[in-house]
């Protein structure tokens, strides 16, 4: 079952905290709410005025840039600019935006985009030798020990693994070393838009 998602990037200064009828109408009668921490405010307010409108929120979550979601049922997320939606739409098909108060469809075609930057820094990976494990030390984000059991992983599969650690990673750097494929084990936005970069979690799990 496909799993639609409605993003409502809030940075924008035109929106109109009373979402027009004829906008919410465009819902599904029954949605999981999603939003950032620091939307939780605003979050509620839609929430009660899709209930007013009969629109039925199962529940409420606050999402991170690496967060599973798990339900059937479309998703409202509310959150700012394009970060955390990504990580929702590559986990669906369907996407919709609300700009100037207007609910607009992503085009397939930006999301297949998405898709294809994954699977191609899966490829990069699995054809590697030499990968280099990116491991953040900031709070909420460090993830030592998950990078040093990818690097045994890899021992095994006689490839080499180099753990780098850092509190700023600076992709810009990649280049003085002679690395492969990157495996990111900190914020998920850092394998966005480069396909050098694949998350951990993107992985094969066997």
């Amino acid at each position: 079952m496909q799993t639609p998602i409605l993003y409502i990037p809030t940075i924008q200064k035109n929106l109109n905290l009373t979402l027009p009828k004829e906008q919410i109408a465009k819902l599904p009668k029954t949605l999981f709410l999603a939003y950032s921490i620091q939307y939780k405010e605003l979050a509620q307010q839609i929430k009660q005025q899709l209930k007013a409108n009969k629109i039925n929120v199962t529940k409420s979550q606050q999402v991170l840039g690496c967060t599973k979601i798990n339900t059937k049922l479309p998703i409202l997320l509310i959150s700012t600019g394009i970060f955390h939606a990504q990580n929702l739409f590559s986990q669906t098909p369907i996407l919709y935006v609300l700009e100037n108060n207007k609910i607009l469809k992503i085009p397939e075609k930006q999301i297949a985009k998405l898709k294809a930057k994954k699977k191609t820094a899966l490829i990069k990976f699995l054809k590697a030798d030499k990968i280099g494990i990116l491991v953040s030390t900031k709070p909420g984000q460090e993830n030592l020990q998950q990078a040093i059991k990818l690097k045994q992983k890899l021992k095994k599969q006689n490839k080499r693994g180099f753990v780098f650690i850092s509190n700023n990673i600076d992709t810009s750097q990649f280049e003085n070393f002679n690395i492969d494929s990157w495996v990111n084990t900190a914020c998920p936005g850092l394998a966005m838009n480069n396909v050098d970069i694949i998350n951990i979690n993107d992985l094969p799990k066997s």
